[in-house]
């Protein structure tokens, strides 16, 4: 397997199969969002305050992960925001009510009536914002005290992204790291920059590794030496190269 062969192989099987739609309905649409699926992230539930009891999901797609929490907590109000009015009907089987909005034009109205939600999900969510720091601002002036946010956010520095980048091969997919929905990209380090600069502290902040990587410890020799040039930590960047994603949850100062 070539060089060029080798970084497709590896970055195709890390998403083929959270993303396969087996028993969907209805299909995506060509150029919608990303793809629907019914897998839910398991690091994203599990830092979701389980005593939550009125959540709001900003991109809830097919009401996966809404279904799992409501196995936890029977009795809370999960109320699913999505772009997608297909995909907002999938979610109506799991949300006690959902909602087709683009959160980015919500009124002040919707924010009003939003200050008793004790906990906002954004998985895999902000980077598809056009200003997901607006986005935070305003949830965070919406917040009530002790509430939280859980988010799933991709990792702009994971080695495959650095591999294809050395060679041109930057192309977008239909989902995965190069969704091209993306518009915004993150790192570890602006992750918590952003959630910093927006008035929250992440008190957790968890790499999520979950596929096989056959080609990825032929690149973090040559990440640690770009660190190293850069005069950066090597050891830093291989670790910060390692993960898909980051599962933040994050409280407000």
């Amino acid at each position: 397997m070539d060089f060029r062969n080798a970084l497709r192989y590896a970055f195709r099987i890390q998403f083929e199969k959270p993303y396969r739609q087996e028993h969907l309905t209805p299909k995506p649409k060509v150029m919608s969002q990303t793809p629907v699926h019914e897998f839910h992230n398991q690091e994203l539930l599990e830092v979701i305050p389980w005593g939550a009891s009125k959540l709001i999901e900003v991109g809830c797609s097919s009401g996966a992960l809404a279904r799992e929490f409501k196995k936890i907590s029977p009795g809370c109000h999960y109320f699913g925001i999505e772009i997608d009015p297909d995909y907002a009907k999938l979610a109506d089987r799991y949300c006690n009510e959902t909602q087709v909005m683009d959160i980015e034009a919500a009124d002040d109205a919707f924010w009003k009536k939003q200050t008793d939600r004790d906990c906002w999900i954004f998985g895999d969510c902000l980077e598809h914002l056009r200003d997901p720091w607006n986005i935070l601002r305003k949830v965070r002036q919406a917040m009530p005290a002790g509430a939280n946010i859980a988010a799933c956010i991709p990792n702009a520095q994971h080695w495959s992204l650095q591999a294809r980048l050395s060679i041109g091969d930057l192309r977008y997919e239909e989902s995965g790291l190069l969704d091209k929905t993306h518009l915004r990209f993150f790192t570890r380090q602006t992750i918590l920059e952003m959630f910093h600069n927006t008035g929250f502290t992440v008190t957790e902040c968890v790499p999520r590794i979950i596929f096989p990587e056959p080609a990825r410890e032929q690149f973090l020799p040559v990440i640690q030496q770009l660190a190293k040039l850069a005069g950066a930590d090597p050891q830093a960047a291989a670790e910060d190269a390692i993960p898909i994603q980051y599962v933040v949850r994050a409280e407000p100062r």
